[in-house]
């Protein structure tokens, strides 16, 4: 099974969006300090131009639900938790931390813990590559130690809040882009080896 040229454009749009979107806003706002204000903040009704961050986390959310559903070679399990997250990553564009606080934490804390064990999930017994079980699980080890400081941080209120956050969130972006990448290749390359199989020199 391959995975498609959309699937790998959603994976490109989703650590673009969130982190051009926080980028662009925090940018946007002069008194913001990337280091120990949240992400959310920047969508608050509060900050200069919420409505980039809250795009930003929109595009995201519906990227990984997109990139979930493209990502065929991956057990089903593991594409309906990264749709999971993505879902509520859509949900916490749409529920402001002001407004909605509650449904908003929630939110995010659903979308947090699907993207940092999805890859868990997603090893397949005697795979090779980016599918195998010590790739897969080692990468939600580093997803959920991660997301572990973010909320040390957060629960503390510690300095690094928002770099903490940025990271578990940057890094939760940028994974499915690596699977999508690496599945591509890994198929490109035994399409090749079957080719010149099927016709020697």
């Amino acid at each position: 099974m391959t995975v498609p040229r959309w699937a790998l454009a959603s994976a490109i749009a989703a650590p673009v969006a969130m982190i051009g979107g926080w980028t662009l806003a925090a940018a946007r706002q002069p008194s913001f300090d990337p280091v120990q204000e949240t992400i959310s903040a920047l969508a608050a009704s509060t900050a200069t131009d919420p409505w980039i961050m809250t795009t930003g986390l929109a595009i995201t959310g519906v990227a990984h639900v997109v990139t979930a559903a493209g990502l065929r070679p991956v057990p089903r399990r593991a594409r309906v938790l990264h749709a999971i997250g993505g879902a509520a990553t859509l949900a916490v564009a749409l529920l402001p931390v002001d407004s909605a606080p509650r449904a908003h934490g929630i939110a995010a804390g659903i979308g947090f813990g699907a993207l940092a064990l999805w890859p868990a999930l997603a090893g397949r017994r005697g795979a090779t590559g980016i599918l195998r079980p010590a790739v897969t699980v080692g990468a939600s080890v580093g997803l959920v130690g991660l997301l572990g400081w973010f909320v040390v941080e957060l629960q503390g209120g510690g300095d690094l809040t928002g770099l903490t956050e940025r990271a578990v969130a940057g890094a939760q972006a940028v994974w499915p882009l690596v699977v999508v990448v690496a599945l591509r290749r890994q198929t490109s390359r035994s399409t090749s080896t079957s080719n010149a199989w099927s016709h020697p020199s």
